[in-house]
């Protein structure tokens, strides 16, 4: 008996003194998970030479339109050249942070040779406005002539906060999203164009007969999809249909929005223009809707944005890619199916070329990314990633 208990010590005393497992104190180590992969990207100069380019879109064939802002060319990239198209600048207003701005490609572009765009237009002795246009270039691709102007009176003042971003949707409509022109009262007045998303007839300019206010006894308001929004500068349709704007904020959130039909996305900084106004202002009578992505403050001036499609993507795969002014960079953002931000990445190789504004999804699947520093040093630079 006495052996037994001395032999039984001997063992306790063993375990006591003996060192610590590599595992001890940790929980059981998680399955295994394929390693997430982000290719490195190549960017190289698509086109130099530029002034404010604020959109670039392909029209097939290997070219592309280019829109100016402030000079308010409208330019045509033909393989590496790029040429001046004959085209009524005289007519556009430009001032501050208006002029020549988005651009849409008809889907049908290769039988009706239809664009639009979103321009400062003037009004005569009432002063200034933004307005949308239908165009259509020749078959030599030299000039662009007026089809018609599918709508027009959304507000302007200085030029400030004068929007304007093109979409042309998956079932045909042509959205609109706006800016509210620094008037306190335009993004919560569904009777204003100014701080909204709208959608149209891109044939007519007539109101989208699905929209939420189509029976309104207000003209404006029968164009209306969302509002209480400070100055739309994105528009993006992700592959399970849904409509996502991306929006400048005052010094603190700009937001990227999922948007709903009828949805109050809460600005008014009334009375007055006040700007320590909250994006989303949760204190307004209703229901106002959450962005799903705000910068809080400071805020970098996100702009333009497009999903990003490819497996040669990666992780940012299905990615929405956002161009930023201020904060000179381009944001991944991934959301999962129900549109909760799972993460953000800004990639080194997008850090080097100032302000960024536009950026375009073209065949394959590469980027192209427009500059914004003025001074006839902008460029479109094309993204592509390394595999």
């Amino acid at each position: 008996m006495t052996r037994l208990l001395t032999a039984v010590l001997v063992v306790l005393t063993a375990m006591i003194a003996a060192p610590a497992t590599a595992t001890e104190g940790r929980t059981a180590p998680a399955p295994h998970r394929a390693a997430v992969v982000v290719p490195p990207l190549q960017v190289t100069t698509f086109a130099t030479g530029l002034d404010i380019p604020w959109d670039v879109q392909p029209i097939g064939g290997g070219k592309f339109l280019i829109t100016e802002r402030t000079s308010r060319r409208l330019l045509l990239w033909d393989h590496g050249t790029i040429r001046r198209l004959t085209f009524p600048s005289s007519s556009v207003w430009a001032a501050g942070e208006t002029g020549l701005m988005s651009l849409a490609i008809d889907p049908k572009f290769t039988s009706n040779r239809r664009f639009y765009t979103c321009q400062g237009g003037f009004r005569g002795p009432r002063g200034h406005e933004v307005r949308v246009v239908a165009w259509r270039l020749n078959a030599a691709a030299t000039a662009a002539t007026r089809v018609r102007t599918l709508l027009r009176g959304l507000p302007a003042t200085s030029g400030r906060h004068g929007g304007c971003r093109l979409l042309i949707t998956s079932y045909g409509a042509l959205m609109v999203g706006t800016g509210d022109a620094t008037v306190g009262t335009n993004a919560r007045n569904r009777s204003s164009l100014g701080g909204k998303t709208l959608r149209m007839n891109r044939a007519t300019g007539a109101p989208w007969p699905k929209n939420p206010y189509i029976r309104s006894s207000s003209h404006n308001a029968r164009y209306v999809v969302t509002y209480g929004h400070r100055n739309v500068q994105g528009l993006a349709q992700r592959s399970d249909g849904s409509i996502w704007s991306v929006e400048h904020g005052t010094d603190r959130d700009d937001e990227v929005n999922r948007l709903s039909t009828r949805g109050d996305y809460g600005w008014n900084p009334t009375p007055g223009y006040n700007e320590s106004r909250p994006m989303t202002n949760q204190a307004l009578p209703g229901t106002q809707i959450n962005a799903r992505w705000r910068s809080g403050k400071p805020t970098i001036a996100t702009s333009g944005a497009t999903w990003v499609r490819g497996k040669q993507w990666g992780d940012n795969n299905g990615a929405l890619a956002v161009a930023a002014l201020k904060g000179e960079r381009l944001l991944f953002m991934k959301f999962n199916s129900a549109g909760r931000l799972l993460r953000v990445r800004t990639p080194a190789a997008l850090r080097s070329y100032g302000r960024l504004r536009s950026v375009t999804r073209i065949a394959g699947g590469d980027l192209l990314v427009t500059t914004a520093n003025g001074g006839g040093v902008d460029k479109i630079l094309r993204v592509h990633p390394r595999g």
